[in-house]
C-alpha cells in the first residue's frame, strides 16, 4: 500500500476554489487506474491545538504500490488536474508514505 496526501491552501480571492478543487479532483484523479481508495474534502474543524486548520482541501488517495503512484504521476489526466488547478492555489503540500 503507497499513501498520497496533498493539502491545498486556495486562493483566498478566488471563494468558489475549494469547490473547484474538489471537483477537479472528482473528474480527474479519482478514474486514474491503481488508485485503492480516494477520499478528498474540505478541512475539519476541530478544538485540538495539533491539528493543522490552516488549509482548505485534503486529498488521500491510496495505491496498490509504488509503482501505481509513479504511474498516476506522469498520467495524462493528472497532469491536466495540475494545471487546471494551479491558478487556485496558493500552496500544495504533498506527503507520500508506504
Amino acid at each position: 500500500m503507497f499513501s498520497h496526501v496533498v493539502i491545498f491552501w486556495t486562493d483566498p480571492a478566488k471563494p468558489s476554489a475549494p469547490d473547484e478543487v474538489i471537483a477537479s479532483v472528482k473528474k480527474y484523479l479519482a478514474p486514474i487506474p491503481g488508485v485503492v481508495n480516494f477520499h478528498v474534502g474540505t478541512m475539519a474543524r476541530s478544538h485540538r491545538d495539533v491539528v493543522d486548520q490552516s488549509y482548505q482541501v485534503g486529498l488521500n488517495i491510496q495505491f496498490e504500490s509504488k509503482k501505481a503512484q509513479d504511474e498516476y504521476q506522469v498520467h495524462p489526466k493528472h497532469l491536466e488536474f495540475v494545471d487546471q488547478c494551479k491558478a487556485l492555489c496558493i500552496k500544495v503540500v504533498v506527503y507520500d508514505f508506504e
